[in-house]
């Protein structure tokens, strides 16, 4: 017999992961890579022996990632070893106080104790809540969404009570904490969504959930080092990987995707999965007339997140004192989020997120030196800035902000120094508007509204990635990855219990708090 034929566009995460389990399936497996590494916003960026990670930082809740590589029969713990962070992150208010927050409750009790003691003992309850909401929204963000009738399933009804569609995620936090500084707190990974916390729904509060009851993660050599992983093991289960290969047409029967094409050569396949940035890839490769609900002018139409101005520094020497992951909150944090998201401006003063990995993992930087990462929200694309004119005066604007978190030397230390703008997302890394978290998760974009993991303009194409259900964040990313992947496989009539399995062979550790290096699997 045959085997099907899948050709993958973009190595992300998403589609890394599609790889997996679509090989252990029996599948003969292509994936087509535009840039000349695997990874997209989650590949490694190297100069003179530094090592960063391009995007995302955090790893968090494993769980998922695990138990696909567990479908494929591999640990991801040995495959790629991590540490557990105590503290997960710093904490620090341009208005005042500081968290180093942690998963041990009486540890920050006292610290809450010592700014805002009327909201001592509300994160327990926060955490007690929304280990309910947790588990009543898995079985929504594990499943597809492919019609409005989706909503009528018992696990969507069973969550009703949950959702409160008119409360945005500030709003929701504010029920547990009345120091505006604890709601931003455990709001302020709504940016992960590239949204502002009073803008996004409060079913998003189980995002900071997520970090205390299941742990911050760091994989030694950065996340990078989990999608170069995945791409080695996807190539001993006999993927093809083809660098330096971005889609210049397609091919159609009707509404059926036949064939792509590339400088290289053609290649036809039983069915596709899409992990490009889906803005981006459907507005420059699929022919506007072919599209109904997804033509250019609506998808221009969409919101979208915002984006990020990165800087990426080798220093000499090492800050020993500053934790692995740092937040500083601007001392006018809701105008920097009006800046980023309702006016398209500059802010005067930026929120600011900063790595210091050497801290944990020695392995990113020469001897005697090491890595700062850092990350400034801003607009995406927008008439409003001119990132060619604007560039420089935010780098200086970053580093004077850096002093905020005692950083007040790191001009001095600079010895390389690499930089990404929202116009190089979209040049470089061919995402829509330079919007780095994609379509925004407001309720009109999300579940059926949003690309469905079954792409409903075009068959035999599947979507992966934080342009489709569930969303953005690598977590929901690799779910999007089994959804697709169950729904492939079941059109073309093969087997998914190896993966029904291993999503039932682990279950969630019970919540404890952080031990050291290399903890138990969650």
């Amino acid at each position: 017999m045959n085997k099907k034929k899948v050709v993958i566009v973009g190595a992300g995460p998403g589609g890394l992961a599609s790889a997996m389990q679509l090989a252990k399936a029996g599948c003969e497996v292509t994936i087509l890579e535009r840039r000349d590494r695997v990874g997209g916003r989650t590949s490694a960026i190297e100069m003179d022996g530094f090592r960063f990670d391009c995007g995302p930082t955090f790893f968090l809740y494993p769980r998922v990632l695990s138990e696909i590589f567990h479908s494929a029969g591999y640990d991801l713990m040995d495959e790629v070893p991590m540490e557990r962070l105590d503290p997960q992150y710093r904490l620090t208010f341009g208005g005042g106080g500081q968290l180093d927050c942690s998963a041990d409750m009486e540890k920050m009790d006292r610290q809450i104790a010592q700014f805002a003691p009327a909201d001592v003992g509300q994160l327990q309850k926060y955490m007690d809540d929304n280990r309910v909401k947790l588990e009543k929204f898995r079985p929504i963000l594990e499943q597809p969404f492919s019609s409005p009738l989706d909503l009528l399933r018992p696990s969507v009804l069973a969550a009703a009570s949950k959702v409160h569609p008119l409360r945005s995620l500030g709003q929701e936090l504010e029920r547990y904490f009345s120091d505006p500084r604890l709601v931003i707190a455990f709001a302020f990974q709504a940016k992960y969504l590239g949204m502002s916390p009073f803008n996004c729904p409060s079913l998003f509060s189980i995002l900071s959930f997520l970090e205390y009851e299941y742990g911050v993660f760091h994989p030694i050599g950065g996340c990078s080092r989990v999608s170069e992983r995945m791409a080695e093991i996807a190539q001993e289960m006999g993927v093809i990987i083809r660098l330096n290969e971005p889609v210049e047409s397609i091919e159609l029967q009707g509404k059926r995707l036949t064939a792509l094409r590339t400088s290289e050569g053609r290649y036809d396949a039983d069915a596709f999965v899409i992990n490009a940035d889906f803005a981006d890839w459907i507005t420059k490769t699929v022919p506007n007339e072919m599209r109904r609900r997804w033509k250019n002018e609506q998808v221009a139409k969409k919101k979208f997140s915002c984006s990020t101005y990165m800087l990426y520094l080798g220093i000499e020497g090492l800050y020993e004192d500053l934790p692995h992951h740092n937040i500083h909150i601007s001392e006018t944090y809701d105008q920097n989020l009006r800046d980023i998201e309702s006016d398209h401006v500059i802010s005067q003063d930026p929120s600011v997120y900063v790595q210091n990995a050497c801290v944990t993992d020695p392995t990113l930087a020469p001897a005697g030196c090491s890595t700062l990462y850092v990350l400034v929200p801003v607009t995406h694309q927008h008439a409003n800035v001119d990132w060619s004119r604007e560039s420089d005066p935010l780098r200086e604007k970053t580093l004077d902000q850096l002093a905020a978190i005692g950083l007040d030397d790191v001009r001095d230390r600079i010895r390389v120094e690499h930089r990404i703008t929202p116009d190089d997302w979209n040049s470089d890394y061919a995402i829509y508007k330079g919007a780095t978290f994609n379509l925004a998760h407001n309720l009109g974009q999300m579940l059926h509204l949003r690309p469905r993991n079954r792409f409903e303009e075009l068959d035999g194409v599947y979507l992966v990635g934080g342009g489709t259900h569930p969303g953005s964040g690598l977590p929901v990313i690799y779910e999007s990855s089994r959804i697709s992947s169950r729904l492939l496989l079941q059109d073309l009539d093969i087997s998914t219990d190896f993966i029904e399995e291993s999503a039932k062979g682990i279950p969630p550790a019970p919540h404890q708090p952080p031990t050291g290096l290399k903890p138990a699997m969650v």
